[in-house]
C-alpha cells in the first residue's frame, strides 16, 4: 500500500514539476505533431543579446497560468533569430549563410527564416494556425497579462471576427486578464 502512494505522489509531482516550465520544441517537431493533435503554434523569436527576450524568458514564461495556457492549447517553438540552426520548414530548409561563431552571443546575421517570417525586432512572437500558416507577429516584451489576451483571442480564433484596428481596440479595452502574478 505504502508503494502505490509513493507511486500516486511521485506521478503528482512530476506532473506539477512538467507544468511549471513550457514545452518548448523545436518547429519540426511542432509542425509534425500538428499531423496527428493540430494545435496553433507560439514561436518565440528572440536572440542571444536581447535584454527584453530576456525578460520575457525569466518573467513571463515562468507565469504559471500561462505556461499552463500554453502547454494544453499550443506548440511552443524558441527560435534563436541570429542563430546557425538549419530549420526545415514547408518543404524549404533555411539556413544562416553569414552567421559568425565569433559574435555567437552578440549581433549576428539574420537567419533566413527570421526574413522570411518578416521579423524585424526582437523578440517577437509569432503565431501560427493548426496548418502552420502565419497568423500574426507580436513584437516587442509582453507581461503575462498582455500575452494573454492574444495566446487567447488566437486560440479562440477570435481575431477572425475582427475587420478592424477599432474592433481589435474593442476587443483589447473588454478583455479581462486571468493569469495571476506569480508572487
Amino acid at each position: 500500500m505504502k508503494n502505490i502512494f509513493l507511486a500516486f505522489t511521485l506521478l503528482f509531482a512530476v506532473n506539477t514539476i512538467a507544468q511549471e516550465e513550457i514545452n518548448w520544441m523545436t518547429l519540426e517537431e511542432a509542425v509534425e505533431l500538428q499531423k496527428t493533435e493540430p494545435k496553433k503554434i507560439l514561436m518565440d523569436a528572440y536572440t542571444s543579446w536581447c535584454g527584453p527576450c530576456k525578460l520575457l524568458d525569466a518573467r513571463t514564461f515562468t507565469n504559471k497560468d500561462l505556461v499552463a495556457f500554453v502547454n494544453e492549447h499550443y506548440y511552443a517553438v524558441k527560435f534563436d533569430a541570429e542563430g546557425n540552426e538549419e530549420i526545415d520548414f514547408k518543404g524549404k530548409t533555411y539556413k544562416n549563410p553569414s552567421y559568425d561563431p565569433a559574435k555567437s552571443k552578440k549581433r549576428n546575421s539574420a537567419h533566413e527564416l527570421s526574413r522570411g517570417l518578416g521579423i524585424r525586432a526582437y523578440p517577437t512572437l509569432l503565431f501560427f494556425d493548426e496548418n502552420a500558416q502565419l497568423i500574426a507577429p507580436v513584437s516587442g516584451y509582453k507581461t503575462p497579462q498582455q500575452l494573454e489576451l492574444y495566446l487567447k483571442m488566437f486560440q479562440s480564433n477570435k481575431h477572425l471576427e475582427m475587420k478592424s484596428q477599432s474592433e481589435f481596440d474593442k476587443y483589447n479595452k473588454d478583455f479581462k486578464a486571468e493569469f495571476k502574478n506569480n508572487a
